[in-house]
């Protein structure tokens, strides 16, 4: 009896060496990112690594939530998602844990990274104003606070407030004037929308080539990938347009990242952090800059040409850790200026 004990202890001990080798192997990516430069990097990596990247993908709101409910027992190694507001709720919710890389820290900025090393952003993007040259100058639109004067009364195009893209710009706002000051710009804002908030930053674009709105604001990767898309229409919107970033003479212009945290459970902490490692080295940020128009974190690559031709601009300081703690301060706010 003895025996067959002390052999199933060996074969217990086994078969769990075993297991732990093969999870050595791999590597469980949540992400909200639907982007085809992202499954190349993906591929890219297990190439480089010989790490089978494992990947489940569904909103932000969706994976905090499964990560919440699998507990201990997520297979979770790392989040990836958009805007640092998001990345702030995985981190309140207790989901991600605090990593020390001397190669994260020395590649991305301060302001874009978690202040405990819990998230990291891996591109930017500016939150800009497009506008219609044709009908309104740029003059007039030069700040964000500029979007609430009489002059734009019935002309400004924006989505919802129920977009963390908008209620992170408004968390900044909250930053830099306080909350009585931005509560008085979302009222503003809202007695100049040419129409009921709807769709996408897109949309917005589409808005003003219609005649609906002379200006929107959107994300500046959007426009990027509208000029250079396959579908001819949506160039020709984009060409109709022109793009400026407000603030230049004060705070720059807002900012929000893409992330990754690692997952406070990750059974494969080693191979996450050599995942993010991964996402911000030149190699792959050449992917993000030149497929996806976004903005890179690692300030030894060039933007894509498209970027390159709307010029350099101040971008906001602001530590994006301020965006998620700000946020329900900016939902507030919203709901009480009466933007849908």
């Amino acid at each position: 009896m003895k025996n067959i004990i002390i052999i199933a202890l060996t074969l217990l001990s086994v078969w769990a060496c075993s297991g732990k080798k093969e999870s050595q192997k791999e590597v469980n990516v949540y992400t909200h990112r639907h982007y085809e430069a992202d499954q190349q990097l993906f591929a890219d990596f297990e190439e480089k690594t010989g790490i089978k990247v494992n990947v489940v993908s569904a909103n932000a709101d969706e994976l905090i939530q499964k990560m919440t409910l699998e507990g201990e027992n997520s297979p979770a190694d790392v989040l990836i998602t958009v805007d640092a507001g998001r990345l702030h709720r995985a981190k309140s919710a207790n989901l991600l844990q605090p990593i020390q890389s001397e190669e994260l820290e020395k590649i991305v900025p301060s302001n874009l990274r978690d202040v405990d090393n819990q998230w990291f952003g891996l591109t930017y993007r500016g939150r800009a104003i497009v506008y219609n040259p044709e009908t309104i100058s740029a003059d007039q639109i030069s700040t964000y606070e500029a979007l609430g004067d009489e002059a734009i009364k019935g002309r400004l195009l924006i989505r919802s407030s129920s977009n963390i893209y908008n209620q992170s710009l408004l968390a900044s706002i909250v930053a830099h004037k306080g909350e009585e000051e931005a509560t008085e710009w979302a009222k503003a804002v809202v007695e100049n929308l040419a129409r009921n908030p709807k769709g996408g930053d897109r949309d917005q674009i589409k808005a003003i080539v219609a005649g609906e709105g002379d200006v929107a604001v959107s994300n500046t990767y959007y426009l990027g990938k509208m000029l250079n898309s396959s579908n001819a229409e949506e160039v020709e919107i984009a060409n109709a347009v022109k793009i400026l970033f407000p603030n230049q003479d004060g705070r720059g212009t807002h900012i929000n990242v893409s992330g990754a945290g690692v997952a406070k459970y990750a059974p494969n902490k080693e191979n996450a952090v050599k995942f993010i490692e991964f996402l911000v080295s030149e190699e792959a940020q050449k992917v993000f800059a030149g497929v996806n128009y976004e903005y890179p974190v690692n300030e030894k690559v060039e933007w894509a040409e498209t970027l390159k031709s709307w010029g350099e601009f101040k971008a906001d300081s602001l530590n994006l850790s301020l965006l998620g703690e700000n946020n329900e301060i900016a939902v507030k706010i919203f709901d009480r200026a009466g933007w849908k």
